[in-house]
């Protein structure tokens, strides 16, 4: 790619990869498993679905066309949906997505340095001769990760600065297949574990009472719209790189129906082992970093699998961290005369040097919780906003006829404007309420 030229995903499959890349993360391992089980188990996949082909269908396909409409990031987006209604102010208003995915990204980091530390202690085989609890806390205390955070770092850098279709869809292409091949192995080695049939059964029996209680639809509604990774910025840029030609709405339920699989496969694969060894299937950070090590060092060729698991979850992990990267230096580079390389190495800069005071584990989570219950959140429903109000209808349908046989009808904008724009601002109501529903 030459400075100053725009290019785009070479196929729909590139796309799709990279979308998917960026949507399944941590809260497909470490808090779908948790939260289908606790929530009435197959009943709570009845909302979480209906949740999923919602947004899927109206958040996910409008950030796309939005991003391709406009050939930018969220604050050139934002700033021409404004200006179509003879308006000021759309690119500060377009800085609060931004910051948000710079905010993820700083925290993401930590975390995905975490998993490469996990990772190479699996195949070391340092993991499994260390209490899981006290390996843990040896990684997460004041710059006890440094040299990981710092790798996951570059890693992220050098694959955006080869640019968009030699970094990230080469790293999408090979990272997303690899990540469901390993999951799939797991998954496979799992069901043999003795117990693991209380795992399927807490997962898999409904407990339809739970469908009769708010809670169980407003964590459905949340793990959906967060696990899509609608915020009104990640989505808007890879948008921004996909051909004229391409089906939105299709791509985004292939993006929807893969992102669902790879939080079904994590669930296999985690909960029956989790209760094949009597533990506790709590979410979160435990759950990955104390909870699952424990079941490897119990399971034999517990290296192996150990292995398996924290690279799957390191090619999630950074396949995520590579969307937030571009968002944050897109924005640079479009901004300023910086060109592409020069913008990546200092949104790197700037990761590297706010999150190295922030990788004492209480630091990083009042971080992130600060960031995922506040400022993404917000930045998601101006997004839901700027598309289907204040760009409208007439100006959003023709991109997102674009590459179709037969064009949307009435209803998809109805429900878009009046329905998920209306979710999307209960989302933030009731992630404040709650202390985070994604």
């Amino acid at each position: 790619m030459k400075e100053g030229t725009k290019t785009t995903f070479t196929n729909r499959l590139g796309f799709v990869l990279a979308s998917v890349g960026s949507a399944v993360g941590m809260g497909n391992i470490w808090m779908f498993p948790y939260r289908l089980g606790a929530y009435g188990g197959a009943a709570f996949l009845l909302p979480y679905i209906f949740f999923i082909a919602l947004f899927g269908a109206v958040g996910l396909s409008g950030e796309f066309a939005f991003g391709r409409l406009t050939g930018t990031g969220p604050i050139g987006s934002y700033e021409y949906a404004m200006k179509t209604r003879g308006k000021k102010g759309g690119a500060v208003l377009g800085a609060i997505p931004l910051i948000g995915s710079l905010g993820i990204a700083i925290g993401y980091a930590i975390i995905v340095g975490w998993v490469l530390r996990f990772l190479f202690g699996s195949i070391t085989g340092e993991m499994l001769n260390v209490e899981s609890s006290e390996y843990f806390g040896q990684i997460t205390g004041a710059f006890g990760s440094t040299s990981w955070h710092i790798i996951v770092i570059l890693i992220a850098v050098l694959a955006l600065m080869t640019g968009i279709i030699t970094g990230i869809e080469k790293v999408s292409k090979i990272m997303m297949p690899a990540f469901y091949i390993l999951f799939i192995i797991i998954a496979v080695r799992v069901a043999f574990l003795p117990g693991a049939i209380e795992g399927y059964k807490y997962l898999l029996i409904p407990r339809w009472e739970y469908l009769l209680e708010p809670e169980t639809w407003i964590m459905a509604m949340g793990q959906a719209f967060f696990s899509l990774s609608i915020t009104g910025s990640g989505m808007i840029i890879y948008g921004s790189y996909l051909d004229k030609k391409e089906n939105i709405v299709h791509s985004a339920a292939m993006t929807a129906i893969l992102d669902t699989c790879a939080a079904m496969l994590a669930g296999f694969a985690i909960i029956p082992a989790v209760f094949a060894f009597g533990m506790d299937p709590a979410s979160g950070p435990p759950l990955m970093f104390i909870t699952i090590p424990k079941i490897f060092s119990k399971m034999p060729m517990g290296q192996l699998f150990g292995a398996f698991f924290f690279a799957s979850v390191l090619f999630a992990g950074i396949t995520s961290l590579i969307n937030m990267f571009e968002v944050c230096s897109e924005a640079v580079q479009s901004r300023t005369s910086l060109k592409r390389k020069y913008s990546v190495i200092l949104i790197g800069l700037l990761v590297f040097v706010v999150g190295v005071f922030l990788e004492y584990e209480p630091y990083m989570g009042q971080w992130m919780d600060i960031i995922t219950i506040y400022v993404v959140p917000m930045g998601a429903v101006l997004g839901a906003i700027m598309i289907y109000w204040v760009l409208g209808k007439e100006n959003i349908a023709k991109e997102l006829n674009q590459g179709r046989e037969k064009p949307l009808r009435n209803t998809f904008f109805w429900v878009a404007k009046y329905f998920y724009v209306f979710l999307a601002a209960i989302v933030v109501i009731l992630s404040i309420i709650y202390g985070g529903i994604g």
